[in-house]
């Protein structure tokens, strides 16, 4: 492929007319309340007054639409093309797996590929023993449970602004956008999390048994927190006799530049939550902690306590084993990237968060924005509460051409 072929290319109006057609068939059969189309809804960031384009094709830091059109994905797809969309390396290994097993039994019956990564995964992080599952939520409440059976509390602290995902079980921690998340459903939710703020003064912990943070928030804005203070959050919290959990769905894989974002302070959880990353497009998770943590569940009886009928799935673990490999290649030059990256935007007089290839650029009117650099080939997102910055998480293979592009389009509409 020529660099050239790695730029935008815009054939059509943004949203093009097959994306709009496609969106109407959508409007007909899905929950209205999940995709958002033009003229259906005002939001905290302003008028939504576009469909979306629609996907035909991606591969690398690359998305086509269905009207051909072509654009730079500085999202990642929310994260997860870690080593870009479609890695052939990734691909093949599905692939492969496919031909001879492609489902098994969760808690009943393992395949060779789920304990191979879980080996993988304890080696990477330096924890001890894993449950799988197939969502960042899946590994969030797998870390509750986890934490109400070791502390044997069952009060959680949790953050302003933390996205953890919005299932049951993960709703009542994720304070992101809280009152629209959670009010409909509070009455269902519980009374047994405390919220503090992400990064200022930590609370009395003596009745919490679990502390669950990001290192550094993702939806909620691309917070970082003070230096220092994640330490301080784990010195209290083992104090105190409470289970501290990370949840690196988003930070981990190399995002921020190092494998995980607690390395970044040398800061170990008890407990680690990951995902999104994690395969490089297939939808697995893992919750991953020190035997102590893990071995406070007890052994199985021949049910077990925590499972899912997707458990371990051997497609799901060959592309994760694959993905990982493909990282230790990726993750050294992406730190050049995304120092590079950095300085550029610093340089433009821009205010910028994040570490690596996990940046938020400060600046009004985000989705307008986004919208604005989407006609000129570029998937960027608005992150914060009030989508105070745009998001530049894009995947770590990104090359420098792509990303000045971009910074050119970027400085077009800043003019």
């Amino acid at each position: 492929m020529k660099a050239d072929d790695t730029l935008p290319k815009i054939l059509t109006p943004i949203p093009g007319p097959e994306s709009r057609n496609w969106v109407d068939r959508l409007a007909e059969r899905e929950c209205p309340a999940i995709t958002a189309r033009r003229a259906r809804r005002a939001s905290a960031l302003g008028a939504v007054d576009d469909d979306p384009i629609v996907w035909a094709e991606a591969m690398g830091s690359n998305v086509i639409d269905v009207d051909g059109n072509r654009y730079i994905d500085l999202t990642a797809g929310f994260g997860v093309a870690s080593v870009g969309h479609r890695n052939p390396k990734v691909i093949a290994a599905g692939q492969e797996q496919m031909n001879t097993l492609v489902h098994v039994m969760g808690d009943a019956y393992p395949d060779t590929g789920r304990i191979r990564l879980l080996e993988m995964l304890a080696k990477k992080t330096g924890l001890a023993r894993a449950i799988l599952g197939s969502s960042g939520s899946d590994g969030v409440e797998a870390a509750l449970k986890t934490g109400r059976i070791m502390s044997g509390r069952p009060q959680v602290l949790a953050f302003t602004g933390a996205y953890h995902g919005l299932s049951y079980g993960a709703l009542p921690v994720t304070g992101y956008h809280g009152d629209a998340f959670r009010g409909p459903f509070q009455a269902q939710l519980g009374d047994h999390v405390v919220r503090a703020e992400f990064g200022g003064q930590i609370p009395d912990l003596s009745t919490i048994g679990t502390v669950l943070v990001e290192p550094i928030q993702g939806r909620g804005g691309i917070r970082v927190p003070p230096a220092g203070w994640l330490q301080e959050l784990a010195d209290k919290t083992r104090a105190a006799g409470a289970v501290l959990v990370f949840d690196e769905v988003y930070t981990g894989f190399g995002r921020t530049g190092n494998w995980f974002a607690f390395q970044d302070e040398n800061v170990r959880p008890d407990i680690l939550v990951l995902g999104k990353g994690m395969a490089g497009g297939f939808p697995i998770s893992a919750c991953i902690g020190t035997a102590e943590a893990m071995d406070a569940w007890g052994a199985s009886t021949g049910e077990a306590l925590h499972t899912q009928t997707f458990l371990g799935n051997p497609v799901g673990c060959a592309m994760a084993l694959a993905c990982i490999q493909e990282l230790e290649h990726v993750i050294p030059s992406s730190v050049d990237t995304g120092r590079w990256l950095m300085d550029e935007l610093v340089s433009r007089g821009l205010t910028v968060r994040g570490r690596g290839m996990m940046l938020g650029i400060e600046m009004q009117n985000t989705l307008a924005v986004s919208r604005a650099l989407l006609r000129r080939g570029f998937i960027a997102l608005p992150a914060g509460e009030s989508g105070e910055v745009l998001g530049v998480t894009p995947p770590l293979t990104t090359t420098q051409a792509q990303l000045q592009c971009f910074l050119e389009a970027l400085d077009a509409e800043r003019s």
